[in-house]
């Protein structure tokens, strides 16, 4: 018998292991959900369409195995991109890791401003877990989502944002770094800079 179930989700990317699916959190509890990546007759483009990002209004049904997409609307395209091996990070990005080693806290936030004294983002610096847990890895597979901190960017100014997850090559930390404003001249040249392709969206 079929289920369906109406959210709003966070497109994550591709989900692991699966080449035929997604991989969604959804906004109202933080739970991932892989969803095939065909969905209902008529919805194959717009899924299609989806990116890394994308904040998307959806009704999932289930039919004996994966969810699929029973209706989808995109409303808001953010980005979001991973980048693993990450050197030369940007000052504001050592300055919260080393407020966090110094602090011993696991993690730790701080907002970013432009030349102007505008604020444009934030960065947070999430310790690295001793023994077998990967926060990179965490925070790809929706285990441990970062929906709360984009929340945040939301109270401040409800656009469409470009998000970026680094895993440092010689730090134990992972970086998030919330840009407020997809397309501006700080996202482009975080793209840049960590040599991270913008996606051809639709």
């Amino acid at each position: 018998m079929e289920t369906t179930t109406e959210s709003t989700y966070r497109v994550l990317g591709g989900a692991p292991e699966r080449d035929d699916a997604l991989l969604l959190v959804d906004r109202a509890d933080y739970e991932p959900v892989r969803v095939a990546a065909d969905g209902d007759d008529g919805l194959a483009d717009d899924v299609a369409a989806l990116r890394p990002g994308y904040l998307v209004d959806a009704t999932l049904a289930w039919d004996d195995g994966d969810a699929r997409f029973a209706a989808l609307d995109v409303r808001k395209r953010t980005l979001l991109t991973f980048a693993d091996a990450v050197t030369g990070l940007f000052e504001a990005a050592l300055e919260t890791m080393e407020e966090a080693h110094q602090s011993g806290e696991g993690v730790t936030g701080r907002p970013t401003f432009s030349t102007d004294g505008e604020p444009n983002g934030a960065v947070y610096a999430f310790a690295e877990q001793p023994g077998e847990r990967d926060v990179f890895d965490e925070i790809r597979r929706g285990a441990l989502p970062i929906e709360p901190l984009v929340d945040r960017l939301d109270d401040h100014e409800d656009c469409e944002h470009e998000l970026f997850v680094f895993r440092p090559l010689e730090h134990d930390f992972v970086v998030v770094y919330l840009v407020l404003q997809k397309d501006s001249v700080l996202a482009d040249t975080v793209r840049d800079t960590y040599d991270c392709p913008r996606p051809a969206e639709v």
